[in-house]
């Protein structure tokens, strides 16, 4: 435990630079008195760390000082591997950026971590986009990631699906979702989401965005995500569904919602299954369930079991005309 605490305070002043006693104690969740004796060992070990007295004083290595990565563990060797996605970071431009620095972690690893990192890559892959979804073109990922990185506000082009407004960005961070990439950006003093699929163009401007001090990205898209699932309409739909045939279910309305069912006491003649579902987005699920087609049959309310018979009689008219004449 000891020795995996040394090598993250050598890691810390290395990427960090000068760090006083009390920051890393926060950063290790440690106490001060131990950061101390932490320091002393270190500095026995020859490693040449020193203390610059005053009010603005700290640790700090000597200027130039590197440590080779021998310190990582045989698991943080197979996670930072197994993080890799090669997708997203060539989307970003990122691609051989992200293959180089694999490379040098490797050639820096000892013999046994080296073999397992190079194992865990030959096993182990990760996609983050989701079945049956063809990637989105995102054209402006590179622009808005250089936006990010050189913190300049932008000017963009959105597709709000009816119309493209103009909209002044600062932006803030990128965020990659179940495939689909989203930029986090300041508007009018507050964070705000948008998909970067919609962003039409990029204009970059010389304005320097200002970063709140306390903006935490992943902490915000947490928050974020939670209000949207938690604000998101819904509706109750009850359904009889054939028990063997619930993955047509599953493919209209989701395994989530289908998982998350209250299966409810009823008696049946053909011994089906009777469902409360709760969906989200009113307005499409009457052509969601009617996806699952004759294995299911929806029995409340009313109103959504006579708009899916609307939906399917529709069809039926589409497909009993003659074709049209090519």
């Amino acid at each position: 435990m000891r020795a995996s605490r040394l090598v993250s305070l050598l890691l810390l002043l290395q990427t960090r630079g000068r760090m006083t006693a009390a920051e890393l104690a926060r950063e290790l969740e440690v106490s001060i008195r131990t950061v101390h004796r932490d320091v002393d060992a270190l500095a026995e070990s020859g490693v040449p760390i020193y203390a610059d007295r005053g009010l603005h004083g700290g640790f700090r290595l000597v200027d130039g000082y590197r440590t080779r990565l021998t310190g990582l563990t045989a698991d943080e060797a197979e996670a930072l591997f197994l993080s890799g996605l090669p997708g997203p970071a060539a989307e970003l431009g990122l691609g051989t950026v992200v293959a180089a620095a694999r490379l040098k972690v490797l050639a820096a690893l000892p013999g046994e971590l080296r073999g397992r990192a190079t194992r865990l890559v030959e096993r182990f892959h990760l996609d983050a986009a989701g079945w049956f979804q063809a990637g989105e073109p995102v054209p402006a990922l590179a622009p808005l990631a250089d936006a990010v990185w050189s913190a300049r506000w932008v000017e963009i082009e959105y597709d709000r699906g009816q119309a493209v407004s103009k909209r002044l960005l600062g932006p803030l961070g990128l965020v990659l979702k179940a495939g689909v990439w989203y930029v986090v950006a300041l508007v009018e003093g507050q964070p705000r989401t948008y998909r970067v699929s919609r962003v039409r163009r990029v204009t970059q401007l010389d304005d320097h965005v200002e970063r709140p001090p306390d903006f935490d990205l992943a902490a915000f898209w947490a928050e974020s995500s939670a209000a949207y699932e938690r604000e998101v309409a819904r509706i109750d739909v009850t359904v009889r569904a054939n028990p063997d045939r619930l993955n047509d279910l599953r493919t209209g309305v989701g395994s989530q919602a289908v998982a998350a069912a209250e299966r409810l006491a009823a008696t049946d003649a053909d011994g089906w299954l009777h469902l409360r579902l709760r969906l989200d987005w009113p307005e499409d699920v009457p052509a969601r369930l009617l996806a699952a087609g004759t294995s299911i049959e929806v029995l409340e309310p009313i109103e959504v079991r006579d708009q899916v018979a609307a939906i399917a009689h529709r069809v039926a008219d589409r497909y009993g005309a003659a074709p049209a004449a090519r």
